[in-house]
């Protein structure tokens, strides 16, 4: 596997403009100066032998093969760490060099086991290629190396193996775990031929602070570090790249596969959202796709107490039409709705609202993006004219000063922290905004300058506090404002934000929040030369979610920080495809594009080319589905990949209103929390089983490529397409790209998107079109979408959810880097070695008054429900405040999460909920009527149905 010719080794990124000539083996070459020799020999074709040298490393020079002559000066320098110079003379190969090399390789190999034909990187070694690109045929030394004794594997690591014996500690793995994860858990033990690649203080690597992203796998040259599938299963014969399905990173990977079976996932180092990084999940956690529990035959039944019955395709999904027009002509038009799937294609989502809004007949399409990041599409669109981020990723690394608001990107999206906290070790400040101290706190060399501990439920007070110092003190860009804003609104706004009850001091009761911490934290925002703004959840899951996102859309605008690099607006999606979901017309009042359903002009548009006539009103969003279905009058549901019943607040509600339903249709590739509900379920398909697309948290739109054929026969898009055939509105495709072509007609952000565009340039960020053919992956350059930056009031109101003498702390909710969502893929992995179950985290001295110690059974109760978790005490979060994740059912999490939501576009408010704990000894009562519900239909679902015909309801 020689790797020579595509390596980028020692260019810095700050390298001057300037230019510097050189010979190399008699060639003139011309670089940008500080260019490595290597990469100056590498542009040149000529291919330096190297081991401790990789593109994605900083050159380290401790291997020597990559020596080299130059020509006036003594000994023989490393090419990887010799920078170029005007006028050098190198010379890459002599006799001298050749035997120099041999030499050192023969050290190598004398300190390396000899198990070449069995080794499982065999084939694929960079120390067998070495040893061959030098000419090394024997070794003197008798192959008595430290390496050969006491070298005992660490097989803790459920996903990769480690080998000392095989370790040329090259510090590969080392380097990686530093400059490119920047976790520094790796180091080398010991000294001479006993040195060793230690986890930690000479730790399992389980036992140490490995997060397992398996950048050290990646970087190791030899079989020391090596996936255990690849042990298992050898070398791949062939790869595809394709697109994470996890997080709103969208990695770029490499399937390398066996037939149709992966062997592992590579990131690919061309990724534009991660350039060749990857987390525990996109890298290691898909064996979920062919997991046991995947449902791949359709099956059916009258009522949720019946057997499931497995039947044709035909058969199921003429059912399921049957019922839909069945339920329309007894209870009208409107009684049935779709949801579409963060975690589907933007393909499979646009087929989803075209089926509900031109085969249904109505406009009842609602999507997960709802109850996460609804707030950020209404406080955009309002604020700067557009519902998404205004950044790339790579745009963090032009940042002075990055501000991450209710996020915890270390967990929730690991890759793109890596980025972030590899911009911070190099200088830049960070603030942190958040109840809870989370990784990004403080974690090796990276320390937030400012944390405000916030009261949860009191962003907005923060934000605007934030704004009143940046007045108050004339710290705003009024330049910028007075060329990119509403004049106007900007009056209005400074008005407000200047008024005493807005000021640090005033808010400090309400917030928690010291205000000379507020005064720091906005003066140092303020005076960056490129301030980033990224936020999560915890903006957008409350009350005020909308209103927080337009507080930190004035502030960005105040300070000037849109519309270059290094500054920004930049929501962090959760789900893989939630940007996209939205993007594709999934909410009730919008078509493809943001664009309202009551715009006569544009409602024409796709009545032309969908060949019906369009409801010009607005349907019904997720929670008027349920409360339409408790009243009667909304009675089937299609859900496509989504779960929520295990994700939307209020679980039993949520469950009321599915046992209310007459037919539920679900398509999902597990029996999941929803589908023990459903009257239909169609198998659904994978990531690794479908063509399509997917658009991450920067815009960027990449290619999902099938690398394996459904295990139902039907990919997601194909199920949609025969359910509309079979409600009697054909849809003509023969390949998703045929999709977005439509999409592309439709769609104006959209109209330069095709499959041929995305595989010639790897990645599109959205808008694409006449006027930005290559995508754009910086908005509001010039001037905003909307024109002027529009300024809005922000007032303050205290969530309805507040503590009281019985429901006396605050609950608040995230997730955990290991876990995903719901849990539905990651459970199914090894990923449960990390995070087997929800916890509650509460601080001690909560913890002490009421009695309970670490890992005790605790009882939390709202006045929504009660669940039990075992409880772990910290101070990571503040007295006053408790926490959990939500990735397990039978948590129940969502069981005490409220219907309080955000005022502008019903986003539950998860982040705050008032709360009782207390010790307790058995499980609530949901959740043991949960666990002999699951039971029964686990139970139903692998028991064939008594009679082969179905009573209609």
């Amino acid at each position: 596997m020689n790797q020579l010719n595509d390596l980028d080794y020692g260019t810095p990124a700050r390298i001057s403009a300037q230019a510097v000539t050189l010979e190399i083996d008699g060639v003139a070459v011309q670089v940008p100066a500080g260019t490595s020799v290597m990469r100056a020999a590498a542009e040149a074709g000529i291919n330096v032998p190297k081991l401790c040298a990789t593109d994605s490393l900083e050159p380290f020079g401790s291997c020597r093969l990559c020596m080299v002559e130059i020509e006036g000066r003594r000994g023989y320098p490393a090419s990887c760490t010799t920078p170029c110079e005007p006028g050098m003379r190198v010379r890459t190969q002599s006799p001298r060099l050749a035997e120099l090399r041999r030499g050192t390789m023969e050290l190598y190999i004398s300190d390396h086991p000899l198990d070449c034909l069995t080794c499982p990187t065999n084939g694929n070694c960079e120390l067998q290629d070495m040893a061959g690109v030098v000419g090394l045929r024997e070794v003197r030394y008798g192959y008595e190396g430290k390496n050969h004794f006491d070298a005992k594997k660490d097989e803790s690591n459920p996903y990769f193996t480690y080998d000392p014996s095989k370790c040329i500690v090259c510090n590969r793995c080392v380097r990686a775990c530093e400059e490119t994860q920047g976790t520094f858990a790796l180091t080398i033990d010991g000294r001479g031929f006993e040195s060793r690649v230690a986890a930690g203080q000479a730790q399992d690597f389980m036992d140490s602070e490995c997060v397992s992203c398996g950048a050290c796998v990646q970087a190791c040259p030899t079989a020391t570090l090596t996936e255990k599938t690849v042990i298992m299963m050898g070398q791949a014969e062939h790869s595809v790249i394709t697109t994470c399905a996890y997080c709103g990173v969208g990695c770029s990977f490499k399937a390398e596969m066996k037939g149709n079976e992966v062997v592992r996932m590579v990131p690919h180092k061309d990724g534009h959202a991660n350039h060749g990084h990857s987390c525990v999940k996109g890298r290691f956690a898909w064996g979920y796709a062919t997991h046991q529990d995947r449902i791949t035959k359709p099956m059916i039944r009258s009522r949720i107490t019946d057997p499931w019955r497995e039947v044709s395709w035909d058969e199921a999904l003429a059912y399921a039409a049957g019922e839909f027009r069945r339920i329309q002509a007894k209870h009208g038009k409107d009684a049935i709705g779709g949801i579409t799937s963060s975690r589907c294609t933007n393909e499979e989502t646009y087929l989803v609202q075209k089926l509900v809004r031109a085969a249904f007949g109505n406009n009842n399409v609602d999507t997960c993006a709802r109850v996460c990041h609804s707030p950020t599409g209404y406080g955009l669109k309002q604020t700067l004219g557009e519902s998404a981020g205004t950044q790339s990723f790579d745009s963090v690394m032009q940042a002075d000063v990055v501000m991450v608001i209710g996020a915890n990107p270390a967990a929730a999206h690991p890759v793109f922290a890596s980025q972030m906290k590899r911009r911070l070790r190099q200088g830049a400040k960070l603030i942190v905004i958040d109840p809870r101290t989370t990784e990004m706190v403080k974690s090796p060399h990276v320390e937030a300058a400012y944390h405000l501990k916030l009261r949860p439920g009191t962003n907005v007070a923060v934000v605007t506090a934030l704004a009143h110092v940046i007045m108050s003190e004339g710290l705003h860009d009024a330049d910028y404002i007075a060329q990119r804003c509403e004049t106007q609104s900007f009056e209005d706004w400074k008005n407000f934000v200047l008024r005493p009850e807005n000021s640090p001091e005033a808010t400090e009761a309400v917030t928690g929040v010291p205000a000379a911490e507020i005064r720091g934290a906005a003066r140092l925002y303020a005076a960056a030369g490129n301030g980033a703004i990224y936020y999560g959840l915890g903006v957008t899951e409350h009350a005020q979610g909308s209103t927080a996102v337009m507080g930190i859309a004035n502030l960005a605008m105040a300070t000037g920080n849109v519309g270059r690099e290094g500054v920004g607006v930049n929501p962090l999606r959760g789900q893989n495809n939630v940007q996209g979901s939205c993007d594709m017309g999934s909410f009730p009042h919008e078509l493809p594009g943001y664009r309202h359903i009551s715009d006569t002009t544009v409602r024409s548009q796709f009545e032309a080319e969908w060949n019906v006539e369009l409801s010009p009103h607005p349907g019904l969003r997720l929670p008027n589905m349920f409360d339409a279905a408790l009243d009667g009058s909304f009675m089937g549901l299609y859900c496509e990949g989504e779960d929520i019943v295990q994700s939307d607040p209020n679980t039993q509600h949520v469950t009321a209103a599915l046992s209310a339903m007459e037919c539920i249709v679900v398509q999902d590739i597990f029996l999941n929390e929803t589908a023990k509900y459903a009257h239909v379920f169609l198998p659904g398909s994978s990531f690794l089983e479908k063509d399509g697309t997917f658009t991450n948290a920067e815009r960027r739109i990449s290619r999902v490529r099938k690398v394996m054929p459904p295990l139902s026969g039907k990919s997601d898009w194909e199920v949609t397409v025969a359910l509309a055939e079979a409600l009697g509105y054909p849809m003509d495709y023969r390949h998703p790209s045929e999709i977005m072509d439509e999409i592309a007609r439709l769609t104006p952000t959209f109209h330069g998107v095709s499959y041929e565009k995305l595989d010639r340039l790897g990645s599109l960020q959205w808008p694409c079109n006449e006027d930005a053919p290559h995508g754009t992956p910086t908005m509001h350059i010039d001037r905003f979408v909307r024109g002027q930056g529009r300024f809005i009031i922000t007032q303050f109101f205290a969530s309805p959810e507040k503590v009281t003498r019985r429901y006396p702390l605050l609950l608040t909710t995230g997730r955990i880097l290991s876990q995903y969502n719901v849990g539905a893929q990651t459970r199914r992995t090894h990923n449960n070695r990390w995070h087997a179950e929800d916890r509650l985290e509460i601080h001690p001295q909560d913890a002490e008054e009421r009695g309970i110690a670490q890992d005790d059974w605790v009882g939390i109760e709202s006045r929504a429900g009660q669940t039990v978790l075992r409880a772990t005490i910290t101070e990571r979060v503040q007295p006053g405040v408790v926490y959990t994740t939500f990735h397990f059912p039978e948590s129940g999490a969502n069981v005490i999460t409220t219907d309080s939501s955000d005022w502008a576009t019903n986003c539950p408010e998860y982040k705050v909920t008032a709360v009782q704990v207390m010790p307790v000894a058995q499980p609530s009562a949901w959740q043991q009527q949960y666990r002999r519900f699951s039971e029964e239909q686990v139970r139903l679902a692998s028991t064939p149905a008594s009679s082969p015909a179905l009573v209609t309801k």
